[in-house]
């Protein structure tokens, strides 16, 4: 693969990360999209995070340039599409579970999933939800990933 198709990769990576990172801001900031959009496209929101370092514990660091593009298109297609998202997500969630007795962070990527496996045809489902259930793993180390995984494919399957 060359430089130039991983480095659009990462981009993209680094833009799905910051689309549930905006959209968690959104739902419990009660900001305005528009608002969290620009923070975030001009770098003054989610430009850095917390990593496992070498030593056991954690250290702030950069993310990649993301592509600005599809973060807004994502943080944009969540929103005007939230209310059809979450009652999507709640008649896949099984086991008692729904939508708004999960943890914020996960209601906000498993949002971003939904919206990019419904509306992103161009991209192939696997990468989708790897790309998710890897954000999954950074966020989570109970169950969640595993959960992600499952449900992200299920939909997948009814959806696609």
């Amino acid at each position: 693969m060359g430089k130039f198709v991983s480095e659009k990769i990462r981009m993209k990576t680094s833009a799905r990360l910051a689309a549930v990172q905006a959209t968690y801001m959104i739902a419990y900031s009660q900001l305005p999209v528009e608002e969290v959009i620009r923070d975030f496209t001009n770098g003054e929101v989610g430009r850095y995070v917390l990593a496992d370092n070498e030593f056991g514990g954690e250290e702030v660091v950069a993310v990649e340039p993301m592509d600005k593009t599809y973060f807004e298109n994502l943080v944009r297609g969540v929103h005007s599409d939230k209310e059809d998202l979450e009652k999507s997500l709640n008649m896949f969630l099984t086991g008692g579970r729904s939508l708004d007795r999960c943890d914020g962070t996960l209601q906000a990527l498993l949002l971003c999933a939904m919206y990019e496996i419904v509306h992103t045809l161009d991209v192939d489902t696997k990468v989708v939800i790897q790309e998710y259930v890897d954000m999954a793993y950074a966020f989570f180390s109970k169950n969640e990933p595993k959960m992600v995984n499952a449900l992200l494919d299920q939909i997948a399957k009814q959806v696609r």
